[in-house]
């Protein structure tokens, strides 16, 4: 699995750090999606696609 984030899509809310917070961080500045993993492990796959899920600006997507 490959994580890909829209930084510019990204609302800041935070559901991707609070359901994977070893994949995805918030920048500081302005609270956008930071992508620390691409390729996270197949033991974080569940989380991500859960995280892809509660993005509510779709920000967050996988290949």
């Amino acid at each position: 699995m490959r994580v890909v984030v829209d930084s510019h899509r990204c609302v800041g809310s935070g559901m991707c750090v609070l359901t994977q917070p070893d994949v995805f961080d918030q920048d500081e500045d302005d609270g956008t999606v930071v992508l620390l993993r691409a390729e996270p492990g197949p033991e974080q796959e569940r989380d991500v696609l859960t995280a892809v899920q509660s993005c509510p600006a779709q920000a967050i997507s996988t290949t």
